[in-house]
């Protein structure tokens, strides 16, 4: 489905590969970015377009000469990690519950840490510039060290799939964890006091930005990077224990060589190149497509997920949707469905079937299907997976 032009009177245009209504609230929301002054060309809205902070979740915002700490969100670098194995469906018979419960025991989930930080961490080049990040995070080294390879909680997941030849696929979606937030946040509030020295009028207080040149941008520039490659990296370190697990239950620890490895961010910003000029370009909630490009797009818990490869597109920026989508808050999930509900909807996974993963029931999610339909001149499917183990965060 290509784009719709969104009937909005902004001075830069909303494009939206959704098939569906925006809201009044996201109707607003798209408004309030797209009427910045240093908003690029158009602003695109991916097809699983849902609230979020400032900005929509499942937007696309290339910016001149600015850039909003909030629409890039406080999750920085999260993203999704997927290698394919030689493995088959057959040889992970009567071991899925023993790999489940070596995976929880080998990845702290939710706030927790490892006990000590191993070799691969400790060894990671970037702690070298840790000192010269955010005076607010200093405190936090040992902190960082020890939740490197570590998932996090809300939607973050740990799965084994298959796809529909029956090979076996290891996925995991995570992010920065505390150490990403807390930079984050250290320069949404500088970005927020500065607007209000400023006396700057912005539609929405969370649209504070900084701009090129000033040292403030300098600092959150050189710290987001900083956050984006420690979330790539702790998706690393966690695939390979994850690997490792999977090895000894089906090979007796042989070492495999993935047949195909993806690792992506959906909640970054970097400098791209855009009908002849470099912005800067803030995927909220979205994955790059260029040309060959692969990407993850998973679906919810109890659905399908895809390997995906870019179309190069450039009308949504070369980008597409990072999943499906809340199609209702957490807290309202909790509301609407029941344990037996959860039970029900997950039949055939290996997983939690307790109240505490209740908001992440698959039914408080749009369907993937008609997700993946509407971006059809986005990417293209390379595989099609259906998981059969999921550790929750």
């Amino acid at each position: 489905m290509p784009y719709e032009p969104l009937p909005v009177s902004t001075s830069k245009p909303v494009l939206s590969w959704a098939n569906h209504n925006l809201a009044s609230a996201e109707l607003q929301m798209a408004k309030n970015v797209a009427s910045l002054p240093f908003v690029y060309k158009h602003v695109a809205l991916m097809p699983d377009v849902h609230l979020g902070k400032g900005a929509l979740v499942g937007s696309v915002i290339a910016t001149e000469d600015a850039i909003i700490p909030a629409a890039v969100g406080v999750d920085i670098g999260c993203g999704m990690a997927a290698i394919k194995t030689p493995f088959t469906a057959d040889q992970l018979e009567g071991k899925l519950k023993q790999i489940r419960s070596e995976i929880e025991a080998a990845i702290p989930v939710g706030f927790n840490e490892n006990k000590e930080a191993d070799k691969a961490v400790t060894n990671w080049s970037n702690w070298r510039d840790f000192k010269d990040l955010h005076p607010g995070v200093q405190r936090l080294e040992t902190k960082a060290l020890r939740q490197m390879g570590s998932l996090g909680g809300g939607n973050h997941f740990i799965e084994v799939c298959l796809d529909t030849e029956d090979q076996v696929w290891l996925m995991l979606h995570s992010g920065s964890r505390h150490i990403g937030n807390q930079l984050a946040q250290c320069h949404i509030n500088t970005a927020k006091e500065l607007a209000k020295l400023a006396n700057l009028k912005l539609p929405d207080p969370d649209l504070a930005y900084f701009v090129a040149g000033t040292d403030e941008f300098a600092a959150y520039w050189r710290d987001l990077q900083w956050g984006q490659n420690y979330a790539r990296f702790n998706r690393d370190v966690m695939m390979n224990r994850f690997k490792k697990i999977v090895e000894k239950y089906l090979v007796g620890g042989k070492q495999i060589k993935p047949l195909l490895s993806v690792n992506c961010h959906h909640n970054y910003a970097e400098k791209e190149l855009h009908f002849d000029k470099e912005v800067y370009v803030t995927r909220k909630g979205a994955v790059r497509a260029r040309e060959e490009d692969y990407g993850i797009i998973p679906g919810s818990m109890g659905a399908k997920s895809f390997i995906v490869k870019g179309k190069g597109n450039h009308d949504s920026y070369c980008s597409c949707s990072h999943g499906a989508g809340r199609l209702m808050s957490r807290s309202k999930a909790k509301k609407v469905f029941t344990l037996d509900d959860l039970i029900d909807q997950t039949q055939g996974v290996e997983c939690r079937k307790d109240t505490g993963v209740l908001d992440e029931i698959p039914g408080a999610y749009k369907p993937i299907e008609e997700v993946m339909n509407n971006q059809s001149d986005l990417v293209e499917v390379v595989a099609t997976l259906k998981q059969v183990l999921c550790v929750k965060g």
